[in-house]
């Protein structure tokens, strides 16, 4: 350690590693050279699997603490940390939420006021959260260029898609990350869990080589209907990949020659076959939003319009699921908040961001 770096009672890191891999523990090493203990705080917790979020919490605690060794590995306080993709405010609330939980927690055994700080790079425009939280000083940790997260899934898809060339890519798997991740993966690999993830990863593959020969990348609208009667809120589970058996909003595209209400109400409506007249749905809108982060959806760049209808009271009205949706469910909005680990892409944010969190 430089002898002008400040020692602090905590570190923070935050992260997804979805792997966990080389360059992830260079920064928590670094955490641990300038800190007692390091709170790592681990991303995009209790969503359900994908190709972009293939593990669950559990799976990358068990990862991460693979890779130290005692006594390290007892100085590392990790923790689940939620995404609130259109929320800032909520997610930037949880981080500080956990850290003062932590903090707390080991506040008997500190000498005078705790002192806290952010580690991490800024590695693109996904690093900007390392911005959002002034009160802790920003140590930066060296940028190690390697494979990314990003890269490590491919290949791991990639393994079971191409077996004749899979003992290659297990290896470039096995040079970018800590022993236990590899022994980790290799056995995650075997499983069915990882076999639904490849037809997932096959599915988009196949989906975007469509548009491959396009001058430029597509822009893909859709549109969503967030239906909520007499305290329940109406889903649709999905039949079909992206996301089969998963729960979503009942949605689709956009015809090119529909306006996005018209669009949202004949989805709906064939997705649902919900018994309500249009002109009493129409009636009922109280709010409508875009939603267009950029990696919200794998399929490509898509943008979708959701729009908000509100029933107070009522009898729910039959619905049964139609077109590519497998079933249709009056949801109670107290089962619903609890369903954030069933929940297609960003569809619960979007259906909270509309009810509240």
């Amino acid at each position: 350690m430089k002898p002008n770096a400040r020692r602090q009672d905590f570190a923070l890191v935050i992260g997804r590693f979805e792997p966990f891999h080389n360059a992830h523990q260079r920064v928590i090493e670094k955490a641990l050279g300038v800190a007692e203990q390091v709170i790592v705080l681990i991303g995009s917790a209790g969503k359900p699997r994908s190709v972009k979020d293939p593990f669950f919490f559990e799976e990358r605690r068990v990862m991460l603490k693979s890779a130290f060794a005692e006594p390290l590995a007892s100085r590392l306080l990790m923790a689940p940390l939620r995404d609130f993709p259109y929320n800032d405010e909520r997610w930037a609330r949880e981080v500080q939420s956990q850290v003062a939980r932590q903090v707390l927690a080991r506040q008997p055994v500190l000498n005078g006021p705790p002192s806290v700080g952010l580690v991490g790079h800024f590695k693109d425009k996904s690093s900007d959260y390392l911005r959002m939280f002034p009160q802790w000083p920003l140590m930066e940790a060296p940028n190690h260029e390697q494979r990314s997260a990003t890269d490590l899934r491919t290949l791991l898809f990639e393994t079971a898609l191409h077996p004749d060339d899979a003992a290659g890519k297990w290896m470039l798997i096995e040079s970018a990350v800590p022993p236990g991740v590899y022994t980790f993966l290799r056995e995650f690999a075997r499983g069915d869990a990882f076999a639904q993830l490849v037809r997932e990863y096959a599915f988009i593959q196949r989906y975007r080589a469509q548009y491959a020969r396009l001058p430029y990348p597509p822009v893909f609208v859709t549109v969503d209907a967030v239906v909520v009667h007499s305290g329940h809120i109406l889903l649709v589970k999905r039949g079909a990949e992206p996301g089969k058996g998963l729960w979503a909003l009942p949605g689709g595209f956009v015809g090119h020659d529909e306006l996005l209400l018209d669009a949202c109400l004949r989805e709906l409506k064939e997705e649902t076959r919900l018994k309500l007249p249009e002109p009493v749905l129409r009636g009922s809108i109280k709010g409508q939003r875009v939603f267009d982060r950029p990696d919200r959806s794998l399929r490509g760049r898509t943008i979708t319009h959701a729009y908000y209808f509100e029933f107070p009271g009522g009898e729910l009205p039959l619905v049964k699921g139609g077109d590519d949706a497998a079933r249709a469910r009056w949801v109670p909005l107290a089962e619903f908040h609890d369903m954030e680990g069933a929940m297609f892409e960003d569809h619960y944010g979007i259906a909270t961001s509309f009810l509240g969190a």
